[in-house]
């Protein structure tokens, strides 16, 4: 089942928890916005262990689709919280739709 997400506004937020139980095989994430580009932070972090970044100060342009496919893990209890981070490019404020499989 597919979990969907609009995130608005330049900040960090938690997608998906550790603990929730979900497996994750395909993240898509889209800028919804009318007129701003964003940079995008996205990385799965685990307790006492760190941060591990998917993607990094990735440019996402005014109407794009980036599908992050080439990817598998879990968040059971003990495992992975999944995060992303949105940093506006412009002087508008970032709006992005998060799809996650």
């Amino acid at each position: 089942m597919a979990s969907f997400f609009n995130i608005t506004t330049e900040l960090t937020q938690e997608l998906l928890p550790a603990g929730r139980n979900v497996n994750v095989n395909k993240i898509s994430l889209t800028n919804v916005h009318d007129d701003t580009p964003c940079t995008v932070d996205l990385y799965i972090e685990k307790k006492l262990t760190g941060k591990f970044y998917l993607i990094k100060k990735t440019l996402l342009p005014v109407g794009a689709t980036l599908i992050y496919d080439e990817i598998a893990f879990s968040t059971r209890s003990n495992e992975f919280g999944l995060f992303i981070k949105l940093n506006k490019s412009a002087s508008e404020t970032p709006t992005v739709d998060v799809i996650i499989n």
